[in-house]
């Protein structure tokens, strides 16, 4: 078993029956302590467990995370998928750019491209965005979703409706082993179904602590998308059915 594998393995675990001991862990997966030591110090950077004095503990669920902390889960695969996202965008295009951190280090990375028409509901793309020196920047109005400092749902939705654009990138809350895709409310689903339905070019972004995971609402599959962007390669099965279509920073 790689040490990729038994990592998401040891997540899914934490995350199903709680609370364990680096000790009982190490047994249960046939490594030494040390071994699982360094898993988890390397899930615990990616911020998606929780060490405490020879144990470790899930982390909170996602939905209850702050927009803040979530922003540095795994930031270095998302600044990865930024750049590989970079390639698939040229100068003087339009963009939509949906919800999320990983959309986020996308917007931050939009100044080496010249030109850009922009329509967005993240407030945090904007943020990023209004320093960019040659952008048409459009933002969506409606209710704040305070937290996230997004616009979702009818709204978004009705705003995405307006424009056809060259490319469209989204970011999404899980994603199963079978490539199937999920959010954590209808409303996150219902803005990136206007986004993806009026873009000529549709890319996800999706990190690999999404790998192996659900939310409550369905949101397609990576099928749906043109393009499919990750930051470790995704399981083979996924890979060879999308093929080229599947990127990896």
């Amino acid at each position: 078993m790689s040490s990729i594998d038994r990592q998401h393995r040891l997540l899914a675990l934490i995350n199903c029956e709680g609370r364990q001991t680096i000790t009982a862990l190490a047994e249960r997966f046939a490594v030494s302590v040390q071994t699982i030591r360094t898993d988890i110090r390397t899930l615990a950077g990616k911020g998606l467990v929780l060490r405490r004095h020879g144990e470790v503990l899930p982390f909170p669920d996602y939905e209850n995370v702050a927009y803040d902390q979530r922003r540095i889960v795994n930031a270095t695969g998302k600044r990865r998928i930024a750049q590989r996202c970079l390639e698939l965008i040229g100068d003087n295009q339009s963009l939509f750019l949906g919800t999320g951190t990983t959309v986020e280090q996308l917007a931050a990375s939009l100044a080496v491209r010249e030109g850009l028409q922009i329509m967005t509901n993240n407030l945090h793309a904007v943020r990023h965005l209004c320093h960019h020196p040659s952008c048409q920047l459009t933002v969506a109005g409606g209710r704040v979703r305070q937290r996230d400092q997004d616009i979702i749902g009818g709204d978004a939705w009705r705003f995405f409706e307006r424009y056809r654009v060259d490319v469209g990138v989204v970011s999404v809350g899980a994603m199963d082993r079978w490539g199937r895709l999920y959010d954590y409310n209808d409303d996150e689903v219902m803005a990136r179904e206007g986004l993806v339905a009026n873009a000529r070019l549709t890319a996800v972004l999706i990190d690999s602590t999404k790998f192996d995971t659900r939310a409550s609402c369905n949101a397609g599959t990576v099928a749906d998308y043109d393009v499919v962007i990750t930051d470790e390669p995704l399981p083979r099965a996924l890979r060879s059915t999308l093929g080229t279509r599947a990127m990896h920073g």
